[in-house]
């Protein structure tokens, strides 16, 4: 075992994902995730009322007791928040993903800075976990490619609006379009409303997804493991038609490793 790896068992971690429509939280124990709970991401909200929330969850994550923390956030009006109501909770200051933060990644991309804290987790834990070339789907509000070729570095990727975005926009912006439930419909050919959108939205999903898959791997010029992370995510990997692997901490585990890599003392 890596001596960082090792020492990073001396502390037990607090890892916050905040998403524009969840925030995940992961409690670590000697590096290994012992602990997962789910919040709604609310637009509003005081550092106060983030460290209820986290006593709240805590108990329900196990008997561990944080002392460290790590704080992914794509909500700029959120980050103050969470790392204030993490400090208080765990008794130091949070790490937060962002400039300054070591990551061991090479970057393609243009601005590094640009790229939301939680696809750098992606990377970082799909690197770690499946090796390189690997391809990470991350579904949300958005659905994210994250792409690492050949030579492990982080090449870019894709962002498209996430499926349930499309779906409620879908019935915003037309008045006689009703809301649907996010499931595959038996049929492509829809013989009602819902059935046709069901099919637009959640099949136009899959092939865009499988499209996608296609463009990117003929760019790698090789074919890479698909790792599939996200709200739905086994849905999803059953319905299209490249094997994937679908890996529900993917985040959490990538805020682990970047916390080992930068942690005090």
């Amino acid at each position: 075992m890596a001596r960082d790896e090792k020492n990073a068992g001396e502390k037990n971690l607090l890892a916050v994902d905040v998403g524009n429509t969840t925030t995940r939280l992961g409690l670590f124990a000697a590096g290994e995730l012992v602990g997962t709970w789910e919040l709604t991401t609310r637009e509003r909200l005081t550092a106060d009322e983030a460290r209820m929330q986290l006593a709240q969850a805590l108990p329900m994550m196990g008997e561990v007791v944080p002392g460290a923390a790590i704080l992914a956030c794509v909500v700029p009006s959120l980050t103050d928040v969470w790392r204030r109501a993490l400090a208080a909770t765990c008794g130091e200051r949070a790490h937060v993903v962002g400039p300054g933060l070591r990551t061991g990644l090479r970057m393609r991309y243009d601005d590094p800075s640009e790229i939301g804290a939680d696809r750098v987790a992606d990377v970082v834990a799909a690197r770690e976990t499946y090796g390189a070339p690997v391809i990470v789907v991350d579904l949300g509000t958005t659905t994210n490619f994250e792409v690492v070729d050949a030579d492990g570095a982080f090449a870019g990727g894709i962002i498209a609006p996430g499926v349930a975005l499309g779906a409620r926009s879908l019935s915003a912006a037309a008045a006689r379009l009703p809301v649907i439930e996010l499931r595959a419909p038996r049929a492509v050919i829809g013989r009602n409303t819902r059935a046709a959108m069901q099919s637009g939205v959640v099949l136009g999903e899959v092939a865009r997804i499988d499209g996608l898959l296609d463009a990117v791997t003929a760019e790698l010029g090789r074919e890479a493991p698909v790792v599939v992370t996200g709200d739905g995510a086994q849905a999803m990997a059953d319905l299209i038609r490249h094997e994937a692997r679908v890996d529900d901490t993917l985040t959490l585990r990538g805020l682990w490793h970047l916390w080992s890599a930068n942690r005090r003392g």
